[in-house]
Formats: structure tokens, C-alpha cells, sequence
């Protein structure tokens, strides 16, 4: 379950939603079509228990769009939570240094470990999380380990203790088109990842349990339980699959799903069951910010070492003359101890510059350079 799959969870695939109706830039829509009153829209939001808005994690465009919707939110109930996916439910000490203004942003992304929890570029989410600082407005870590997701997902719920899955219980059974939809997702990946439908679908699950139970857990340890916002990829979400399916199971029925959509002229079929409401964003990339990209795979060596798997043809990394094989020993002035090292590092590389970097091959240590192009 890497950022790769997140990427791809965060993406509806299932036939049809491509084209499902999109209301004009700004605008507010049932899936049907129907344009919405903006003002009804959120007073009616308020009086549920969770309200979960969806994203494309690398769409910078769909953050835009969530931080005016929290912000709307908030008007109507300023006793808001934010559920986060992003972050594991060991990290939540961080998140509330962070909302009590006790982290700067490198001490966040230090303690929270973020690269290595969820890897996106950070600039996406910064609004989001100077949102709550600036509000003090509670952030909640919904998710689990990885490890521990695989783990569900390998062995099976009664296989790991219930203290070390954070007390939460095991997933509903999944609606058949959400199970169809995973393994067409699974059918998706890159050559490489384990083609077992039933722990995918497993792991999946416990991803979609673990958030859902955050979520019941905030609505649970108060007499006057506060609106929870989650954050959350829309694979997760998407015609009440996932966490709202997960949410009902455990007792809390009135999660609304909020989607953004990309406005096009040929978007025209309605989808009535896709969420409560669409909200209309300008198609393309005018926001993303073009993050360097050094075109490798890695794996973390149990010694602590990165070794390069793959190279892409055509990327950074095969200009440098990285190989299969390859160990990343020091990227720029800092060492390479683990994947997120250099994801870190290279995320910050200004593009049109370069990053030197130390490798070994054969067991002897060479120099190589990569040289970031300038975005177009």
C-alpha cells in the first residue's frame, strides 16, 4: 500500500464516473445535475454527523476547493474536527503540537514522519493544515501503519491482537461493485504488486475500518459530539463504498460525501448515486506545482539502505546513469537512509538545478549527478 495505490484509490475508476455530470466552475450540482442552493446545500450539511470531502491527493485544485468548503463548514458549526487519511493514528501528538502552534513546518514534517506515512507533496496540504492552526481547529490522524494495514489485510482481523489495532473492530462486508471496483484498481498497478485479489480487498478494508472507526471514535467521546470533516481520497468514498459503508456499520449513517469535478463541455451523463453533491473546478493542472520527479523505484534494505530497483526510461535518473541495483548511499549534503530520504530531498530540488548524489555498485562508491529540467 504505497502513495502510488493511494494515487490511485484517490481517482474514481468505475465505469461511467468519468462522465458523470459536472456543474459549471463554482457551482454546486447534485450528480444528477440539478444545480443546488448553496445556502440550503450547507445548512443541511451542518446537522450531519460527518461530512467527508474527497480528493485527488496530487491535485492542488481539489485542496483549493476543500479549504473553501472546511471554511464554509466551519461558519455553520465552529465546533468542527478535521479527520485527516494522510497520517496514522501514531502521529497524532504531532498534529496537536502542530494546531497549538508548538511545530514550525520542518518540526511537523520531521515528527510526523510524513514522508514516509504518505509521501505527497506537502505544499498541497499546507492550507489545509495552517487552516486549523489558524482556527484551532482540532486534526485528527483517521489512519493506521501501513504495515499494520497489510498486515489486516495478509493474516486476517482475528490474526492481530485487538491492542494493536487500536481497538477497532472488523470491517462490514463490502458492496459487490466496491469489490469489483478493487480489483480493477489491483488490475491497474504496475507489475510488481502481490495479485491477491482477497488480501487486497482485505487490506482495503482496513483501511476504509480504520478511518471510518476515527471518525466514530470523535462522534463517540462527547454528549455533544462535534462535525467531523474527513479528508479523504475519493476511491475511498464514492457512491457510499468505503468509509461511509464502514460508518453505517457502525452506527452513523449521516456522512455525506462531497466531490470535486473537473468541469468539461462533453460532461453530460448523470450519476445519481455517486455522492450527495459535485462541486464544478476548472479542469487542468493551472495550480499543481510541477514537483521533480528522478524517475526511480526503491526499496528500503532491512539495514537501512535505499536500493534502486527500476529505472525509467527517459527520466532523470537514467540521464544520471542510475542502474537496477544501485544503493543511494548520500543525496546533495544529507544521507540516504530510507525511501523518504530521498523523496524529501528531491521534492525540494529547484527545478533547472542539480543533485549530486553518492551511490554504490559493485560495492564501490560513485558519484552521479541528476539534473532537474526546468517545468514547463
Amino acid at each position: 500500500m504505497g502513495v502510488m495505490l493511494a494515487a490511485m484509490l484517490a481517482a474514481p475508476l468505475v465505469p461511467g464516473v468519468a462522465s458523470a455530470a459536472c456543474p459549471a466552475p463554482g457551482q454546486w450540482a447534485t450528480p444528477a445535475g440539478e444545480e443546488l442552493d448553496r445556502a440550503e446545500l450547507f445548512a443541511e450539511l451542518a446537522q450531519a454527523d460527518a461530512v467527508l470531502l474527497g480528493e485527488r491527493h496530487d491535485r492542488m485544485d481539489h485542496h483549493r476547493w476543500q479549504l473553501g468548503t472546511l471554511a464554509a463548514l466551519h461558519g455553520q458549526r465552529p465546533d468542527m474536527v478535521i479527520g485527516l487519511e494522510m497520517l496514522p493514528r501514531s502521529v497524532q501528538p504531532v498534529l496537536d503540537q502542530w494546531v497549538a502552534g508548538e511545530l514550525d513546518a520542518d518540526a511537523f514534517l520531521r515528527d510526523s514522519d510524513w514522508y514516509t506515512h504518505w509521501g505527497f507533496d506537502p505544499e498541497l496540504y499546507w492550507p489545509i493544515l495552517h487552516f486549523a492552526r489558524v482556527h484551532d481547529v482540532p486534526l485528527v490522524a483517521l489512519n493506521a501503519e501501513r504495515a499494520l494495514v497489510q498486515r489486516l489485510g495478509q493474516e486476517g482481523w482475528d490474526a492481530v491482537p485487538e491492542d494493536e489495532r487500536y481497538g477497532v473492530s472488523q470491517p462490514a462486508d463490502p458492496p459487490e461493485a466496491y469489490r469489483e471496483y478493487l480489483v480493477e484498481v489491483m488490475e491497474r498497478h504496475p507489475a510488481g504488486m502481490e495479485r491477491d485479489s482477497d488480501r487486497f480487498i482485505g487490506a482495503q478494508l482496513a483501511w476504509d475500518r480504520m478511518m471510518a472507526a476515527g471518525i466514530a471514535e470523535v462522534l463517540e467521546a462527547s454528549d455533544e459530539p462535534p462535525l467531523v470533516v474527513g479528508i479523504i481520497g475519493s476511491g475511498h468514498l464514492q457512491y457510499g463504498h468505503g468509509v461511509p459503508h464502514q460508518l453505517a456499520d457502525l452506527g452513523y449513517e449521516q456522512a455525506p460525501v462531497l466531490l470535486p469535478r473537473e468541469y468539461r463541455e462533453d460532461c453530460s451523463a448523470a450519476d445519481p448515486g455517486l455522492a450527495r453533491a459535485v462541486f464544478g473546478i476548472t479542469d487542468g493542472d493551472r495550480f499543481d506545482r510541477a514537483s521533480p520527479m528522478l524517475g526511480v523505484q526503491l526499496r528500503g534494505d532491512e539495514d537501512g539502505g535505499v536500493t534502486i530497483q527500476g529505472v525509467q526510461s527517459g527520466s532523470v535518473g537514467e540521464a544520471a546513469g542510475l542502474e537496477g541495483g544501485d544503493r543511494v548511499l548520500r543525496a546533495g549534503d544529507q544521507p540516504v537512509e530510507r525511501p523518504s530520504d530521498l523523496q524529501r530531498i528531491v521534492q525540494r530540488v529547484t527545478p533547472g538545478t542539480w543533485l549530486p548524489l553518492e551511490i554504490e555498485r559493485n560495492g564501490e562508491a560513485e558519484e552521479r549527478v541528476a539534473r532537474f529540467p526546468y517545468a514547463d
